[in-house]
């Protein structure tokens, strides 16, 4: 998901009893899909050999037709696509591209919110050495301008490492009236760990106190590295964060977790991994950055995810039937 190549680092495990659980096995061993999620049958849904690596997505659905905006590595930029179906998507327009400055040299992972008429764009500036987000707003979601020339949010010592924030997800809280955002802090590479932030005016951020909010189970193989980019869909009282869950820097898979405050408590679903690599596939590396919308007339979940096999990233599409996750028989 950076600009340097990713190589794949193959893992070889010994099973040391017959009792494995799915949390000791690796990743060449899991099943592609758990908790009742199918991989479309034509994956990917955005090709990268055509348009060259388009990564981390973020999503509307307005009048039947599918949004989404994207990473686009070659030409450093936020680009936008369209769909019907959800799996049949326009070509590439650039929307934001890198500013004239000293801290946005790359654009990519952003996060798009509508509201009162307008779209919303958080989105991560990079150069070689730091990760930080910045904002920017449109009338027609084609055409953005930024609301400020420096960053919205910068990283800080401790969990942040005065290097990295990164992967913004962002939500309007009408009963509070403020914006929650959700992002990715540590290394620059890959980020450690998921923190939290709220703000008034989408400009001025404050961090939660006991960042961070979600972090690596250590005690999980799949997720025990590094836990981070996570998209949060709010749904029958509960916030479910979908997330990346590393094995190891290269080894990356989908999992997903909940919580009543979006905050504290974490819940992980006992059927994590949702989303795994495919053996010899497109995707055979590493699952990463998981977008979800819910269809409540269909009752039926669209999971967009970045699938990597070698230095090459695109876009992957799975779906889940019925409207449970399957937290309702969580024994975890």
């Amino acid at each position: 998901m950076m600009k340097k190549t990713r190589q794949l680092t193959l893992l070889l495990l010994s099973f040391a009893t017959a009792s494995t659980t799915i949390a000791d096995i690796s990743a060449q061993d899991l099943p592609e899909t758990s908790g009742g999620w199918t991989k479309y049958e034509n994956n990917p849904v955005l090709d990268g050999k055509k348009y060259g690596t388009c990564f981390d997505v973020t999503m509307l659905k307005e009048d039947g037709l599918y949004k989404m905006w994207l990473s686009w590595r070659p030409k450093k930029s936020i680009a936008y696509s369209e769909s019907k179906d959800g799996a049949n998507w326009s070509d590439p327009i650039i929307v934001l591209s890198p500013a004239n400055n000293d801290w946005e040299k790359d654009l990519n992972r952003p996060a798009i919110y509508k509201k009162d008429g307008v779209y919303h764009l958080w989105y991560t500036g990079q150069t070689s050495k730091q990760s930080r987000i910045g904002y920017a707003t449109s009338k027609d979601g084609l055409k953005f301008e930024r609301q400020s020339e420096r960053p919205v949010l910068d990283p800080e010592t401790g969990w942040e490492k005065n290097i990295a924030v990164m992967c913004p997800h962002v939500e309007w809280d009408t009963k509070n009236a403020e914006w929650q955002m959700w992002y990715s802090g540590g290394e620059q590479y890959e980020p450690n760990a998921i923190g939290y932030a709220t703000s008034k005016d989408g400009l001025v951020w404050k961090k939660y106190q006991n960042n961070p909010i979600f972090a690596a189970d250590k005690n999980t193989k799949w997720e025990q590295h590094k836990v981070t980019a996570c998209q949060i869909l709010q749904k029958d009282g509960w916030y479910y964060m979908f997330y990346i869950g590393f094995e190891d820097e290269h080894t990356a898979r989908i999992g997903i977790a909940r919580s009543k405050d979006g905050v504290a408590n974490w819940e992980r679903l006992k059927a994590n991994p949702i989303v795994s690599p495919g053996k010899g596939k497109w995707d055979a590396s590493a699952c990463y950055k998981p977008f979800v919308l819910y269809d409540a007339a269909e009752k039926k979940y669209r999971l967009w995810y970045n699938g990597r096999n070698g230095g090459l990233e695109q876009i992957g599409l799975v779906i889940h039937d019925g409207d449970d996750l399957g937290f309702s028989g969580n024994n975890r």
